[in-house]
């Protein structure tokens, strides 16, 4: 029974114990001597476990498990001087108490008395989840402490909140503790990603890529977008992911111009443009990819016209992409988005002969890794290791016209960008040819 529990608990594509244990030592050397505590989700209960449980993504960054119920606390190295006692580094993961009854439901769960507990976690101590009260006091003793937490503000929802609050009801926390939020300092550790973390985007990214192209043979006039969904849901979940990185957008006609369209139940008609805004989650990475294709085979002279803006602003962006300066949003010259916004102003007019930045209604991008849209500082330059997507848009709802084009790239470590959605069709013609089985595309 132990090595059952062993293997299902380790049954995703996780990195190695090691490649976790150093995000922990990263942190831990972000909290100016303090200590950080963090909380699994619980299991779902209801309308929200329609699709079972996901771990929280900063608890996954850190720890790599996936069961729900279990904290981790991370204590800082600090060096002791005069009166002032140091303390080493350490970590602790707190599991539940087995609940035989829940089991018989939820199936059998890694508890604090197995005994490899530590080899299978990778953690130097796994604890009963009861006893974390009496372990934070032991390591906050002193008089004073600083604690790294996810803080909760109104209307946000969080696996700490009422977990915190267990904590501060049974006196855990000295009377002069201070509290900080720890997810400021996550988003900075997030942002840059290690060689597992790329590997498990690009496993979503190719999946969803095949996705894509499946969806461009398969369009034409008469079929629902529902139909398209649920084709490219198929193609990149028995390529392995896990579900979709996001709800699905499928958009024809009108519905190619609302951004986060995502009722995918309206038909696609003959001179229709669709825009497929669609890509899975792998290993709890995501990948984020659109495209946008003409209903019949052929785009319009107007779709084409509006079609190689796009592109062309998405082009301009990657030539004005300068290391150590460029930064995805904000104003002035540095701006990916403001790139694109000069370009798309700069190109074409509307019906009325105005210029169409004003239909560019987003920025051009954002980071991805464990949230399709990951945390991080999009108005400071783009670190090296950094995965973040180049989407710029018009959509135009006079002329029932949206075009997307998304596309996922990487900052290597190297100074290099380098495009995951190579593979993909990114020209008119290009779009076009695949549509009619002529884009050469291996699987």
């Amino acid at each position: 029974m132990l090595a059952a529990i062993a293997s299902d608990t380790l049954a995703l594509d996780r990195q190695s114990n090691a490649d976790y244990r150093s995000r922990r030592i990263a942190l831990s050397q972000k909290l100016n001597g303090g200590v950080a505590i963090l909380f699994a989700g619980t299991e779902a209960e209801g309308p929200s476990a329609t699709y079972g449980f996901r771990q929280d993504n900063n608890f996954y960054y850190l720890t790599g498990w996936t069961e729900p119920g279990a904290a981790l606390v991370i204590a800082a190295q600090v060096t002791g001087h005069d009166s002032t006692p140091g303390r080493q580094y350490s970590e602790i993961l707190f599991l539940p108490v087995h609940n035989a009854t829940q089991e018989k439901w939820t199936g059998p769960k890694l508890g604090a008395d197995n005994p490899q507990a530590t080899a299978i976690t990778g953690f130097e101590r796994v604890v009963n989840l009861d006893q974390m009260p009496a372990e934070l006091a032991r390591i906050l003793t002193g008089g004073s402490a600083s604690v790294y937490a996810e803080l909760t503000q109104d209307g946000e929802v969080s696996p700490s909140a009422y977990a915190l609050d267990w904590l501060r009801r049974t006196n855990t926390f000295p009377m002069r503790t201070s509290m900080h939020d720890v997810r400021p300092v996550m988003a900075q550790l997030r942002v840059v990603k290690d060689q597992g973390e790329i590997d498990r985007i690009r496993h979503a990214t190719d999946a969803s890529i095949a996705a894509h192209m499946a969806a461009l043979q398969m369009i034409k006039p008469g079929i629902n977008e529902h139909d398209v969904d649920a084709r490219m849901q198929y193609e990149f979940m028995k390529r392995g992911c896990d579900r979709p990185a996001y709800a699905p957008i499928v958009g024809a006609g009108a519905n190619s111009t609302v951004l986060h369209y995502s009722a995918d139940d309206g038909p696609i008609k003959a001179g229709d443009v669709v825009v497929m805004d669609v890509a899975g989650e792998y290993a709890m990475y995501a990948s984020d990819i659109t495209r946008t294709a003409p209903a019949n085979g052929k785009f319009s002279d107007r779709q084409r016209e509006i079609y190689n803006i796009v592109l062309g602003a998405q082009q301009a962006v990657i030539a004005a992409f300068r290391g150590g300066k460029s930064k995805l949003n904000g104003h002035g010259s540095d701006s990916l988005t403001q790139v694109a916004f000069d370009y798309i102003n700069s190109h074409g007019k509307d019906l009325h002969g105005q210029p169409l930045g004003q239909y560019f209604i987003h920025g051009v991008g954002h980071y991805v890794g464990l949230e399709v849209h990951d945390p991080g500082d999009t108005t400071t330059p783009i670190p090296k290791g950094a995965v973040f997507t180049v989407e710029p848009g018009i959509y135009i709802p006079e002329e029932k016209i949206g075009v997307r084009i998304e596309d996922i790239v990487w900052y290597s470590p190297d100074g290099n960008l380098v495009d995951f959605t190579a593979p993909l069709p990114h020209t008119a013609e290009e779009i076009e040819a695949a549509m009619a089985g002529k884009f050469p595309f291996k699987q």
